[in-house]
């Protein structure tokens, strides 16, 4: 398995606060890295870091072997990176398939017969068709969840990063959740995924990374690291 994405001792902070503490890693093909953490860990800004929305004070990331640390979040869309944000914010004045349209025209850069029969298929797999010609802001919280990743989606990411998304959501909706992000994930499409509803995580995570104050805790199979005293201390609340 090749890799498609590493950080190398990325650090970011923001005056006397370090969010981010030389956290290196690296993700393979295909991979799913859950990540865990209390509020307030970096986990966001991790993401952040690598969809370009902040730059890093130190380190480089890496993607399919080009250096893309100094990339704008919207080149760093066309390599192939993809992302939802924890509250999802669409347009919502616009439909579910404009909404879409956009990813895949100007996320992707597809022309627009391709990109249209793109955003059909997207909204079938995740399970919004019948919606599409709904406006984004009608829409309940799991279908607003749904067409965060559908919007991702439409860019055809290579590398695909999930916000919590499955936060809010009822059991049966998380697995509803759960089972898509498996098909995706079935596709061959690269995850990372943050999240605070460990089963769903554990469903579907190939390796876990748990962070606190910006570095790394624990890393490594999902049952390892879920047993590891210090992340049941620090992220469970229970002293061992």
């Amino acid at each position: 398995m090749g890799e498609i994405l590493s950080l190398e001792r990325v650090s970011k902070s923001y005056g006397a606060l370090k969010v981010t503490d030389g956290i290196s890693l690296a993700l393979g093909e295909g991979e799913m890295l859950g990540i865990l953490g209390p509020n307030g860990a970096g986990k966001t800004t991790l993401f952040n870091l690598i969809s370009g929305d902040v730059r890093p004070d130190e380190g480089r990331v890496m993607f399919r072997g080009q250096d893309i640390t100094a990339l704008p979040p919207h080149r760093r869309c066309r390599h192939g990176i993809g992302r939802s944000y924890q509250i999802p914010h669409p347009f919502s004045g616009m439909t579910v398939f404009e909404n879409l349209l956009v990813g895949a025209i100007y996320g992707e850069g597809m022309a627009e017969q391709a990109a249209e029969s793109l955003c059909i298929e997207v909204l079938e797999k995740t399970g919004l068709l019948k919606k599409s010609n709904q406006l984004a802001g009608s829409l309940t919280l799991l279908d607003r969840k749904r067409l965060e990743l559908a919007r991702a989606l439409a860019t055809r990411p290579r590398l695909l990063l999930l916000d919590e998304i499955a936060g809010g959501l009822t059991e049966h909706e998380a697995k509803e959740l759960v089972r898509l992000i498996q098909e995706i994930k079935a596709q061959g499409v690269s995850m990372i995924w943050i999240e605070h509803v460990v089963h769903a995580l554990l469903a579907v995570a190939d390796r876990l990374l748990v962070i606190n104050f910006g570095t790394k805790l624990a890393e490594g199979a999902p049952q390892a690291v879920m047993n590891d005293p210090e992340v049941k201390r620090v992220y469970m609340g229970i002293e061992v």
